[in-house]
């Protein structure tokens, strides 16, 4: 008789989602103790030839004594989630539940092979179950990554090495080799990655013909002419000042007309167009503005200059220098009077020159091209083409935002991230056209999401937040998903969250978060995020569409590994007293801050 066979226990309630299970000696429970342990698999009967298969959710054990000895019984409460119907296939949720005294039997190791089998449809093997390492966890890749994926995990719980792990499996890499080196993949993966990471997960050996595209801040190029209304607004604009709205008003005048001056054959101009302008002639537009005085002699009403010429057409004097204007006057032979914005753009001015001298902000406002030339509307393509690793042929592009300024942070991840967007957009309806699907998906990996699409309404991350939340409501319409990384996810917009179809969370020490992500896993499967605090490093609960059931995984470590391991703060204060460079350090401080205040 194999150990399936044996029965163990029995029903002695059941409900929709809680099976109360009664084991009535110390000897059977002890038999199987090993597989009596929170988190583990029970088989039981429906009546017929189906099995009901469950979690042990919580068992407690109970005794009295009994003529010179102690009598024990065990009640485990468990949690169902599938049926396995007539022993050969596992189905995920179950029409029928067992009834009282319906036999309870250990799941032995054939049982978990066949439910965790690999098949045409599970074939992405995510990781070893966490109580037996023999056995891979298998979920379907195309419902994996083809929808949205949270990963989340306190400090120190191993998410990065996770996330490296998955991205690693996913584009060929193993054991520090490209399984792919002979003939690429269509892989296309996108991280931003806010601490400088995970360029070392990828970075292989010159001998495995493997690509890695890492753009920062002195390689990305991210021209503000490709920038929407509400990025290019949060850039140069103070939205808290009592002017803001005027402030909006004449810069979105100067962009159109700067627009329509350097692109003539774009007959319909809009606000959003992505084509070059430049931004050093809306600022001298703007100031003229607000220097402007109108000459009221006979026949003028019209802005006039120092040397008393009339200006009939701002956009063909404005942008070109900054004017000196004639003095206002009541006198009948010098009348003039202020224009109606004159001395109303002093604040707004003053912020534009400080934002455009902001040698920190070059990557943005004055990105040049190898030859030495700034980027145009021509450059488009090439710009685009950087960001999915086509310049470089790569399957893994990371955006490294640590050198990033963090006044544009926000901006920087929304640009790129609608960018991507609108690309997949047009590129799916162009392939509609011809009733084909995008056949170059994209997965954008959000690292430490909560730092720049956080669930607080905070102006500074309006426009990433907006971005990502387009991507997590309409994206994988367009091949487009997200993996969404954070240490606190009960900071990072509701909105984003709920649009993921499938969640791996390490170990989670805070109640909050952990109350969080409880509350975004289905009913009937969140018992199992009781463990969240109890991991052990490395480990994580996994649930999701993509998957047949609930586990909890091994995650194994990626090679290369991602920098992310922390400082061995006591074995470092163990060794001899160490002299370093003040200087050096001091000489960077200041070049960085000199950097911002010039």
């Amino acid at each position: 008789m194999s150990t399936s066979d044996q029965k163990i226990g029995y029903v002695m309630s059941s409900a929709a989602d809680t099976i109360n299970v009664r084991i009535d000696t110390l000897k059977e429970f002890e038999a199987h103790k090993a597989n009596l342990q929170v988190g583990r698999y029970l088989k039981i009967a429906e009546g017929n030839s189906d099995f009901v298969i469950a979690i042990i959710r919580n068992l407690k054990g109970s005794n009295h004594p009994i003529e010179n000895d102690i009598a024990w019984t065990f009640e485990l409460e468990c949690q169902p989630l599938g049926t396995l119907a007539d022993g050969k296939e596992f189905k995920r949720g179950s029409s029928l539940l067992p009834v009282p005294t319906e036999a309870v039997f250990a799941v032995d190791q054939g049982t978990l092979d066949l439910i965790f089998a690999a098949g045409a449809k599970f074939d992405y093997p995510i990781a070893p179950l966490a109580m037996n390492n023999r056995i891979n966890l298998m979920v379907n890749g195309n419902g994996f990554f083809g929808k949205h994926v949270a990963v989340v995990g306190s400090t120190g719980s191993g998410k990065s090495c996770t996330v490296a792990r998955i991205l690693q499996d996913a584009v060929g890499i193993a054991q520090g080799k490209n399984k792919h080196a002979k003939a690429q993949k269509n892989a296309h993966v996108v991280i931003f990655d806010i601490h400088a990471e995970y360029a070392r997960a990828f970075r292989l050996g010159d001998d495995q013909n493997f690509t890695l595209n890492v753009l920062n801040v002195e390689t990305l190029a991210l021209p503000y002419w490709l920038m929407n209304a509400e990025e290019l607004e949060s850039l140069f604009i103070e939205s808290n000042e009592a002017n803001s709205y005027n402030q909006v008003s004449i810069f979105k005048q100067a962009v159109l007309l700067n627009k329509a001056k350097h692109n003539p054959s774009i007959k319909e101009m809009t606000y959003d167009c992505p084509v070059y302008f430049s931004i050093q002639e809306v600022a001298r537009y703007i100031e003229n503005m607000n220097r402007g005085v109108i000459g009221k002699l006979p026949n003028e009403n019209l802005p006039k200059l120092a040397d008393k010429t009339l200006v009939k057409s701002r956009e063909e004097k404005y942008f070109d220098q900054v004017h000196e204007f004639v003095p206002s006057s009541t006198s009948n032979a010098e009348k003039a009077s202020n224009g109606p914005f004159n001395g109303e753009f002093n604040r707004f001015v003053s912020r534009l020159s400080t934002t455009l001298s902001d040698r920190r902000l070059s990557f943005i406002l004055s990105p040049i091209k190898a030859d030495g030339k700034v980027f145009s509307t021509v450059d488009f393509e090439q710009i685009m083409k950087q960001f999915i690793g086509y310049l470089t042929k790569s399957n893994v592009t990371v955006i490294d935002l640590s050198g990033i300024p963090f006044e544009v942070m926000s901006i920087t991840v929304s640009l790129v991230a609608r960018l991507i967007f609108d690309f997949s957009f047009h590129y799916s309806k162009m392939r509609h056209k011809d009733k084909k699907l995008n056949d170059i998906p994209v997965m954008v990996v959000c690292e430490e999401a909560h730092n720049y699409i956080p669930k607080s309404d905070i102006a500074a991350y309006k426009s990433s937040r907006k971005s990502i939340e387009r991507i997590a409501k309409e994206g994988r319409k367009y091949g487009l998903s997200l993996m969404i990384v954070s240490q606190r996810p009960a900071e990072v917009s509701d909105t984003i969250f709920a649009q993921c179809s499938n969640f791996i969370s390490l170990r989670l020490t805070n109640s909050d978060d952990q109350a969080y992500v409880r509350h975004l896993i289905p009913n009937n499967v969140n018992s199992i995020t009781d463990v969240l605090p109890n991991l052990a490093d490395g480990e994580a609960v996994v649930v999701g569409d993509a998957m047949l059931m609930p586990a909890i995984i091994k995650m194994e470590k990626p090679d290369p590994e991602p920098q992310s391991e922390s400082i061995d703060v006591y074995r470092e204060w163990r060794e001899e007293w160490r002299d370093i460079s003040f200087a050096e350090v001091i000489k960077r401080w200041q070049k960085e801050v000199a950097e911002k205040a010039t």
